[in-house]
């Protein structure tokens, strides 16, 4: 089960989840990375933790950000928080998905 809504996502551990990611400019524009640019998705317990527990690059040419099952099998139930940012090839960095949520839900098989 995946349920996206806004910036909060909500799954079931152990799950596969593959979420199409976009890009806008700050005139609404669609950005198409160019080569040498980097998506990430960093995702923590908490703000404040100095880790974090996943940590994905998005590929350029499709933009899907993809959960794996194992990614998230031994993690506990509740809320997590997660960013995407774009690092373009010339250093310039963009957080464009700040302070998400991505609530855990508990699997029964």
């Amino acid at each position: 089960m995946v349920k996206v809504d806004g910036k909060r996502i909500e799954m079931t551990k152990g799950d596969t989840c593959i979420l199409s990611i976009s890009i806008t400019d700050t005139e609404g524009n669609d950005y198409t990375p160019q080569t040498g640019d980097v998506i990430r998705f960093a995702m923590k317990q908490r703000y404040t933790d100095a880790n974090t527990i996943i940590n994905k690059v998005i590929p350029n040419d499709t933009l899907d950000l993809r959960i794996e099952p194992n990614d998230t099998k031994s993690l506990t139930t509740g809320k997590y928080y997660f960013d995407v940012e774009l690092t373009k090839a010339d250093g310039t960095v963009d957080t464009f998905i700040p302070e998400g949520e991505l609530v855990l839900k508990e699997e029964i098989c």
